[in-house]
């Protein structure tokens, strides 16, 4: 059998700038560290800062008056800031920089007096944390009919959730520029999820199954499995290599391997142990050299 790897795959710049603030935040202010949310959409991550010291939360209210509280890198809502102020947290927000930038978008065209158009999965952090910014309506980028009935000359601006599938959310542009020709148009879907997406094309060209390591809750990684199976080819998401299944393997030639953006190296390391292959190749993608600044209080 031979593994082929696909690039670029694993943690984005956004990723590891948010576990970098969780960890610079154990080191200068002491265990514990509250963080609002799952850090990052990977429960290896998570529980990896949890032995260090980090407590992650659901609910700002949860979290004892006075303590440092790291809001994760999905973005949160402003409620979530007025409800730190009301209990004295001291607040180190470590979302996205590319999420944050949505957020901005929201609020200049909400200032504009234009309707407000999300692209993104219902329940999805981020989607929470950018609805939250400004009233606006959520369309499914999976769902056909969702296109609003407004007068088709009604002023809209469309925003996008980071991690959605390119071609989907392309799709679903397309509907609402239909009815609405003259929309603004910000497509949202960042860098890391577009290369990721791109190079797992390539990957399901050239492979007899492909196996997306990552969390099951993890936007972009099922997004990674669906752009596999949209190609014809056998694709599974999996959380490491205990979740593998000898079944899916009979007859199998070229394992294709790629992870998602908070998916660390180690668990594809492992899944590739486990799988004893006598070669291992990795396919050229896009090299990314994308980094982020951290907040301000860290600096």
């Amino acid at each position: 059998m031979e593994v082929v790897l696909s690039a670029p795959r694993g943690f984005c710049a956004g990723v590891v700038r948010a576990i970098e603030v969780v960890e610079l935040c154990l080191e200068r202010f002491n265990p514990p560290i509250y963080v609002k949310h799952q850090i990052v959409h990977n429960p290896y991550v998570v529980a990896a800062l949890e032995k260090k010291g980090a407590i992650t939360v659901e609910d700002v209210d949860e979290i004892p008056p006075g303590s440092t509280v790291v809001f994760s890198a999905h973005g949160s809502p402003p409620e979530d800031f007025q409800k730190a102020k009301d209990r004295s947290l001291r607040v180190i927000d470590a979302t996205c920089p590319l999420v944050t930038r949505v957020h901005n978008e929201a609020l200049k065209y909400s200032r504009e007096g234009k309707k407000l158009v999300l692209v993104g999965h219902r329940g999805h952090a981020e989607v929470r944390g950018t609805m939250g910014q400004s009233p606006m309506l959520l369309i499914d980028d999976r769902h056909v009919n969702d296109v609003p009935s407004w007068n088709p000359n009604t002023e809209i601006a469309v925003l996008t959730q980071t991690t959605l599938s390119v071609d989907d959310t392309a799709k679903a542009i397309g509907r609402i520029k239909e009815r609405f020709p003259s929309a603004i148009i910000r497509n949202d879907v960042c860098y890391a999820t577009t290369n990721r997406q791109e190079a797992v094309k390539k990957l399901a060209k050239v492979v007899d199954l492909v196996l997306v390591i990552g969390a099951e809750n993890s936007s972009n990684c099922n997004r990674l499995r669906e752009v596999a199976e949209s190609y014809g080819v056998p694709a599974y998401l999996i959380n490491g290599a205990n979740e593998l299944k000898n079944e899916w393997l009979e007859g199998v030639q070229r394992v294709g391997i790629t992870s998602g953006a908070s998916t660390p190296e180690i668990l594809v390391e492992e899944v590739i142990e486990a799988l004893k292959p006598e070669e291992v190749s990795t396919l050229k993608g896009v090299d990314e050299d994308v980094t982020f600044v951290l907040p301000k209080e860290l600096r």
